[in-house]
């Protein structure tokens, strides 16, 4: 490759010099015998070829013109060791309040290395390491809350359809946390899912609650719904809710279901009321009559019972009495046939005494000897009376 720019013979060129061959970078090459500025070939000085580069770079870069060691700006006139001490001081001090954080109380922080899962952090002074490592701050201990069919201004949340084919408008709220406690070994915690695994959780609950009462009021008929809504909803919409949100792993638990009301469209709530009424009526008065039964019907059982008992005793009674009778009988015919006369007179003694022992009468009979002149009946009588009570 040749030295020179364009042909040309040993004259002298504009500036002067004695030759006007010029090398690559702008000088001209030196001779062996000649000098800066005499003829012959020169060899290019790298001294001028270095402040040449630093001069272009500090043009580039929006710094000063001319040239000499005395022209230039920037940081050529600071020194190294004070300039490099102060930048990597800097850098250390925005590195270390990055990486260094707090964790309040009630809160966890999910760590990432290198965008993969690595682990949760419990509330304290905590330190990381960006950019490898990335967090997030997870308030775990706060109890959330959304609402359905309460104050929305769309009427197609709140009306859902029940198994009878009517319309009921229900209203209801959830509540609901981020999990905590103990998992399984290799199971990310609750924070780590919710983080992770779901996107706009809010959604993604009200989204669940909406779908788990939909589900309940279409299994339900209108009139236990409307009546019986506070212990039908709740138990079945948060088995439900618990399994979708487990089945997506959103590490979110269902903490209550809490019952509003359901009732029938503004356009037909008053028939419906009257309908409910009435059918609430019914129940109360079969309600009453269930009671009534209940009462009665031991009741006459039991006096049912009483009769079969005292029929039982009255029977056992005459047996035995029937018993004693023949028995008796029996006796006094063995006594008659020794002495019939005695027996025969004994017998009629006492028949007339059983007949007449309730008789206010005492009979003397003539015949019988011994009788005293004076008998004070008064008190015989009443001796008898107070015998007989």
């Amino acid at each position: 490759m040749p030295w020179t720019d364009k042909p040309g013979g040993n004259g002298s060129n504009s500036n002067g010099s004695g030759n006007g061959n010029r090398g690559p970078w702008g000088q001209p090459p030196r001779g062996n015998g000649g000098g800066n500025n005499g003829g012959g070939g020169q060899q290019p000085d790298l001294e001028d070829l270095l402040k040449s580069g630093r001069e272009r770079f500090k043009r580039s870069m929006g710094g000063g013109q001319g040239g000499g060691s005395g022209g230039g700006t920037g940081l050529e006139g600071l020194p190294k060791g004070p300039a490099m001490l102060l930048i990597v001081g800097a850098f250390v001090i925005l590195y270390g309040l990055n990486a260094f954080y707090r964790v309040e109380p009630g809160e966890v922080s999910v760590v990432t290395t290198f965008g993969k899962y690595s682990g949760v952090e419990a509330s304290g002074m905590r330190v990381h390491f960006p950019p490898v490592q990335s967090k997030e701050i997870v308030l775990v201990a706060q109890d959330r809350s959304i609402d359905v069919g309460i104050n929305s201004r769309s009427v197609d949340e709140s009306a859902m359809l029940t198994s009878d084919l009517n319309i009921a408008n229900v209203t209801l709220s959830v509540n609901w946390k981020i999990q905590e406690g103990v998992t399984e070994p290799g199971e990310m915690p609750g924070a780590a899912k919710y983080v992770f695994n779901v996107e706009n959780q809010e959604q993604l609950v009200k989204a669940i609650a909406e779908a788990a009462v939909r589900e309940v009021v279409g299994s339900s008929e209108f009139d236990p719904l409307v009546t019986n809504g506070r212990a039908i909803v709740p138990e079945q919409m948060q088995v439900i809710m618990q399994e979708a949100l487990d089945n997506y792993e959103s590490g979110i638990e269902i903490l209550s279901v809490n019952f509003d009301k359901a009732e029938p469209p503004t356009e037909v709530i008053e028939t419906q009321l009257d309908v409910i009424n009435a059918r609430s009526e019914k129940a109360q008065k079969i309600n009453v009559a269930q009671a009534y039964a209940n009462r009665e019907v031991p009741r006459a059982r039991g006096e049912a019972q009483e009769k079969i008992f005292q029929a039982q005793a009255y029977e056992a009674r005459v047996v035995a009495e029937s018993r004693g009778a023949a028995s008796r009988f029996n006796d006094i015919y063995t006594e008659y046939a020794k002495a019939p006369e005695v027996t025969r007179q004994r017998m009629y003694l006492e028949t007339v005494e059983s007949v007449l022992s309730d008789m206010n009468k005492i009979v003397i009979d003539d015949q019988a000897g011994g009788t005293v002149p004076y008998l004070s009946l008064n008190e015989l009588t009443r001796s008898r009376s107070t015998a007989s009570n």
